[in-house]
């Protein structure tokens, strides 16, 4: 790729990561991304009328978002080749009755939600974001919907203890009581008094009673940026795992572009973006729902009701689980594996695990590896150190549930489940390019391998 049309996909990618502080609003900027070129938005609770050559999408829960383009030359049992990555990170969640008040201060109650590095969300400009239900009455009707809210400035913080009251041995090792320690400060409890006008109200352009229930989420405010002294980085909260989901998300869009660009094509293309990986997928709306196998069948049967038709399929398609790996750090190398250690600017990472934490095979990782040399694009492997514990994604999980051929793939990153992590500009690019590749080659690709025959 030119400088520009890296420096463009790099620029569209800081757009979607600064308009994506939770999950609802990335499938928000998602949905509206796919219909600026067209693509149709379909219900879960209506029938759907699917024809050839045609781009739609669905939502769950307004925090998965399933896209998918159907070529002109598709029928029923054809294969469905699919990207899948995740739409949540580790945060703060508030909770049901989030009122704290403690010593004089307005703070508030969170959860916990994921693996998160905790103590990286001490002293950082904090706000919320989130969604909320809201009541209207209109003619005499009532109905209710949900609100998408986000308020921009600083509000909060969590304030870490001084050095001089903790022992001076913080320094040995920051133990964070979640419970006691994590708890953001709001207001002194007189100036909350005084100003009673919650600002979330102002942003909803609602009355508060009219706020029936709520899922916010405490967000940091430091926007997503490229840095380095070589402009190199990008650091950023959320890039576990907003960077696949941008990254499968632009491909699909550029490899379905227009009418032509599925001319040839005999499969589905498709990007499945879900909830609750961070917490085990275990949710109506997370990898381990039916979600995904209700798509492909759904797809399968608006052209066939068969059902051996949707077996056929399954055992033609592939899935790219995407999720980002560990890049070796330069003050912890022993940390990795000394024969896997992948770098940043290396490309996309293939996760390998003998005990199925990972999906890969020797024949997923070769179908993912050829598109890479096709495309003279790098590529790199991960074996996590066997006296380490080894992390997860949805591949297992989709693979085992929907009986589809799967590789677990990565961008490399530094910081994982910190508040503020990194990762390099050039990967950003590899993995866009590789995802269209993958898009636009795997048909014929894999009409030329043979392993069940």
């Amino acid at each position: 790729m030119a400088q520009t049309e890296v420096s463009s996909v790099v620029s569209a990618f800081i757009g979607f990561l600064n308009a994506s502080p939770t999950a609802f609003h990335a499938v928000d900027e998602a949905k509206k991304r796919l219909q600026e070129i067209g693509y149709e938005q379909v219900l879960e609770r209506e029938d759907w009328m699917l024809e050839a050559g045609k781009r739609y999408f669905f939502t769950r829960n307004y925090s998965t978002i399933v896209a998918f383009a159907i070529g002109k030359k598709y029928v029923a049992g054809n294969g469905f080749h699919i990207v899948g990555a995740h739409t949540d990170s580790p945060c703060l969640k508030l909770k049901p009755v989030s009122e704290v008040k403690k010593a004089g201060f307005l703070e508030v109650g969170v959860q916990t939600y994921g693996g998160g590095l905790w103590h990286t969300w001490f002293d950082r400009d904090l706000t919320v974001a989130g969604r909320v239900m809201i009541r209207e009455e209109k003619g005499g009707s009532v109905s209710y919907s949900h609100r998408l809210v986000r308020i921009e400035e600083p509000i909060m913080r969590i304030p870490t203890l001084a050095i001089h009251l903790d022992s001076r041995g913080v320094n040995d090792g920051f133990k964070v009581n979640t419970q006691s320690h994590l708890v953001p400060v709001l207001a002194t409890s007189i100036k909350a008094e005084l100003n009673k006008e919650v600002s979330v109200n102002d942003k909803l352009g609602c009355q508060p009673d009219q706020i029936c229930d709520f899922e916010l989420q405490t967000c940091d405010t430091q926007p997503s940026i490229v840095a380095g002294a070589a402009k190199e980085f990008i650091f950023s909260g959320r890039l576990d795992n907003l960077c696949m989901s941008f990254c499968s998300l632009k491909a699909l869009i550029d490899a379905t572009y227009s009418e032509s660009d599925l001319e040839n094509e005999s499969g589905v293309r498709m990007v499945a973006l879900f909830d609750h990986e961070e917490v085990g997928s275990n949710s109506a709306q997370g990898a381990g729902s039916p979600a995904m196998l209700d798509a492909l069948s759904r797809i399968t049967n608006s052209f066939d009701s068969d059902s051996k038709m949707l077996k056929k399929a399954i055992q033609r398609s592939f899935l790219v689980s995407a999720d980002m790996a560990h890049a070796l750090h330069p003050n912890y190398t022993d940390k990795h594996e000394e024969n896997h250690q992948p770098k940043l600017h290396g490309g996309l990472v293939i996760k390998h695990n003998a005990n199925q934490r990972y999906a890969t095979n020797a024949v997923t990782s070769f179908i993912f590896r050829e598109i890479a040399v096709n495309h003279n694009l790098p590529v790199q492997d991960f074996v996590v150190r066997n006296d380490m514990p080894c992390g997860s994604t949805i591949g297992p999980i989709l693979s085992s549930g929907v009986g589809i051929r799967t590789v677990d793939v990565g961008a490399p990153q530094l910081s994982m489940h910190s508040i503020r992590e990194m990762c390099a500009v050039d990967d950003v690019k590899h993995s866009y390019e590789h995802f269209k590749a993958f898009f636009l080659e795997f048909s014929q690709l894999d009409t030329k391998i043979t392993i069940d025959a």
